[in-house]
């Protein structure tokens, strides 16, 4: 009787996928399919292949890695991480149902949620995640989903998902997780009770600032769903996307541990720097959800924010100075970059709103990257001086 196979671990599915290649002279690199047409078998609509279906070569090999990544039977590669969102729940939600959400979310998905759903006849309660009874008392017949973030954006939050596993579970209906901040390396929902992951691929799955793309994982039926949401609401990515993608996926083990390693490194350093009022890190003691992210993540992610005493001029202050580390909105890539919310994620939000979410003038989101942390320790010190 054969031995089964032994299950790969998760940095070598990132290299090689989950399929086996066997056959001579197949190509270590899988190759880009820059095409947008396939032949197609005459007299059926059987195995008919088009790139906004989600069903050519290359997002075909991203999406197989990815749902062995998140531990799912099923991933779909869509255009952006917003319009993972979008399909995702559109995917789970019909008029006159209502989305139970933590009010710690991107701001983009905070718009869709309070602006886009409601004109479609969905109901959207944001809550306040830390109060634990609240999730049970906003709960309603209508209720079909729960929608988190964590780690949160831009703040650093790590939310305990075994209330809301428990509430999912007890109510029939799905717990989906935005990861993008933590990434399989660090943090895989379904392990801890989600029905549903998000990723915006732009992030630290591409890891390089030059794809825009998102990711949904889940059962295969309800990924065959998102994928007719895909189709009709155009928002499948182009051939190439998903090449570069399939590309900095293999590198992703490596990346985010040293995205963990010197992020924890710096804001270390930066806890003890006068200039700076607060250090928000997972992997801080200080952080007010230390021990959760101890207990659930396996890295504590390369993502961190300082508030600067000052507020908002010394912010800009502070980015101004800076060399190293780039002034730009988004995150997870090899290179070190720095951004105000107030200006980019959440700027539709009033300075009392951002305030209120933890997000005061003078917040600093700082995606770390996989430079010499010495270096980035130097640029940090020379802009807070």
């Amino acid at each position: 009787m054969p031995t089964p196979p032994v299950p790969l671990q998760l940095a070598t599915l990132a290299v090689h996928g989950p399929e086996k290649r066997t056959s001579v002279g197949a190509p270590v690199v899988f190759p880009l399919v820059q095409s947008v047409n396939y032949l197609q078998q005459v007299g059926t609509e059987a195995g008919l292949l088009y790139p906004r279906y989600g069903n050519a070569p290359n997002a075909e090999r991203v999406q197989a890695t990815m749902a062995a990544l998140e531990g799912t039977e099923a991933a779909l590669l869509l255009s952006s991480g917003q319009g993972a969102t979008a399909c995702a729940l559109l995917a789970l939600l019909r008029p006159g149902d209502h989305l139970l959400s933590s009010e710690w979310i991107y701001g983009g998905t905070r718009q869709l949620f309070l602006e886009q759903f409601p004109a479609m006849g969905i109901e959207v309660t944001l809550v306040d995640p830390t109060e634990s009874r609240v999730w049970r008392q906003q709960l309603r017949r209508e209720t079909r989903a729960i929608f988190v973030e964590s780690p949160v954006n831009p703040t650093t939050r790590v939310l305990d998902l075994r209330q809301l596993r428990v509430l999912a579970s007890e109510n029939g209906f799905a717990l989906v997780v935005d990861s993008t901040f933590a990434s399989p390396v660090n943090f895989r929902p379904v392990e801890h009770g989600a029905d549903v992951v998000i990723h915006s691929a732009t992030k630290f799955l591409n890891g390089h600032h030059d794809v825009l793309a998102g990711v949904v994982a889940g059962s295969a039926a309800y990924i065959e769903e998102v994928r007719q949401k895909m189709i009709l609401w155009g928002q499948a990515p182009d051939p190439f996307a998903a090449w570069l993608l399939e590309r900095g996926i293999k590198t992703l083990d490596v990346r985010v541990r040293r995205h963990n390693e010197n992020a924890l490194r710096l804001a270390r350093w930066c806890e003890s720097h006068p200039a700076v009022e607060r250090v928000l890190y997972p992997g801080l003691e200080s952080h007010p959800d230390h021990e959760v992210a101890r207990n659930t993540l396996n890295g504590f992610g390369g993502m961190m924010a300082l508030v600067l005493r000052g507020g908002g001029e010394a912010a800009e202050r502070f980015v101004s100075q800076l060399t190293v580390i780039a002034h730009a909105p988004s995150l997870g890539g090899v290179d070190s970059l720095a951004s105000e919310p107030r200006f980019s994620s959440h700027a539709r939000l009033s300075p009392e709103e951002r305030a209120a979410a933890g997000i005061p003038d003078g917040f600093v989101r700082i995606s770390v990257g996989i430079e010499d942390v010495a270096d980035l320790i130097s640029d940090v010190q020379g802009a807070l001086r």
